[in-house]
């Protein structure tokens, strides 16, 4: 089986005006790094810029939406569907990020209901999985992460455009991160979880990546965990330290 190409997405959040988006856009595009046979890089600006930054980015980068409802669209008063981003060629979307799973509630089977409905209109998902602090001092953390990925599993049929991004609550935006160690554990048990309960060819060809406080610093220790494979970077993204992880792929 072919090794798994490196993954390195930008999550820009509720950040940004358009003027930010062109000195981005224009850092990124000058940027040098891997050849897109080595790496798949893909940014996620707020939804008012997709289209901007789709028009300006570099052919070789992809952009992705930060979520999309549930079902084809309707009376759902501020949703995006994902047959509007099929028909704004957004070929990605981010879903079950931490941040709308405890401010909006959104559960495990909603999450995976997403995920599933995405797939369906032939867009590629970065699933978001990850435990509390709470979760991880209490030793909970792959029966937390087993149970967000089962939820997706139970959904769907087909994981060949399914990136998981394995982003611990308690190290998203806190200056935290998990050890190189903590993540090639947790990156691990989820391959064994697929190999189980899926099938050991999606557990060896799915991407696993990590999200949270990456930055230039850690990236490369954590790249060379051999479950590791990319990042998803948050905060660090909207600076030019985004372009640090790329430079670290194996």
């Amino acid at each position: 089986m072919a090794p798994r190409k490196f993954f390195v997405g930008g999550n820009w959040k509720c950040n940004g005006t358009g003027d930010d988006v062109k000195k981005i856009v224009t850092l990124l595009n000058e940027a040098e790094v891997p050849s897109e046979d080595v790496v798949e890089v893909v940014v996620s600006p707020p939804f008012v810029f997709l289209q901007q930054v789709k028009g300006l980015l570099r052919p070789d980068f992809s952009v992705a939406a930060q979520n999309c409802w549930v079902r084809k669209g309707g009376a759902f008063t501020g949703e995006i569907s994902a047959e509007m981003l099929v028909n704004l060629q957004v070929p990605w979307v981010i879903l079950g990020h931490s941040e709308r799973r405890a401010l909006l509630g959104e559960s495990n089977d909603f999450v995976a209901d997403k995920v599933a409905y995405a797939l369906s209109q032939g867009i590629n998902v970065i699933a978001c999985i990850g435990e509390t602090l709470e979760q991880r001092e209490a030793g909970t953390t792959m029966e937390v992460v087993a149970a967000q990925t089962k939820a997706i599993a139970e959904k769907i049929s087909n994981w060949t455009n399914v990136v998981l991004a394995y982003e611990p609550v308690w190290a998203i935006g806190t200056g935290k991160v998990a050890t190189p160690a903590q993540a090639q554990e947790v990156h691990d048990g989820l391959r064994k979880w697929l190999q189980t309960n899926v099938t050991p060819a999606v557990a060896e060809s799915t991407r696993i990546i990590y999200g949270g406080s990456v930055n230039g610093a850690n990236c490369k220790e954590l790249a060379a965990k051999p479950d590791v494979d990319g990042f998803l970077v948050g905060g660090a993204s909207l600076k030019v330290i985004f372009l640090f992880p790329l430079l670290s792929s194996p």
